[in-house]
């Protein structure tokens, strides 16, 4: 039986510029990271104490990885203070937090153009 999702992967131009992002900016923890050969390391980030974490993969080891999107809704306690915090820390969003009936989404992108969501 599956339990949980243990990984997804995203594709990075550059895995130490995708970490700073991740860490510096967003304010992940690192996970993992581990030699991977001459082209890489296995690096896994995500919120501390979270089960499910995000790989920056090398985009040079994927030859298809323009095909391999991620779609990725990152759930928030507060989505104001969090959208603030990652604002003034240079993530840059769409626009400001949308309230919907179903609740409050910012979308938000990554050095290599991926899009995320925030919600609320």
């Amino acid at each position: 039986m599956i339990k949980r999702i243990a990984t997804v992967t995203i594709y990075v131009e550059d895995q130490d510029q995708a970490l700073r992002f991740w860490t510096e900016q967003v304010g992940f923890t690192v996970h993992a990271d581990h030699p991977m050969g001459p082209s890489g390391r296995w690096i896994e980030v995500g919120p501390a104490g979270a089960e499910t974490k995000l790989v920056l993969y090398p985009r040079a080891l994927m030859t298809h990885w323009a095909k391999l999107k991620p779609s990725l809704v990152f759930l928030c306690d507060d989505i104001e203070s969090t959208y603030q915090r990652m604002k003034e820390n240079g993530v840059v969003f769409q626009g400001e937090p949308n309230k919907m009936p179903y609740g409050t989404f910012a979308v938000f992108k990554d050095l290599d153009g991926y899009e995320y969501v925030l919600k609320g």
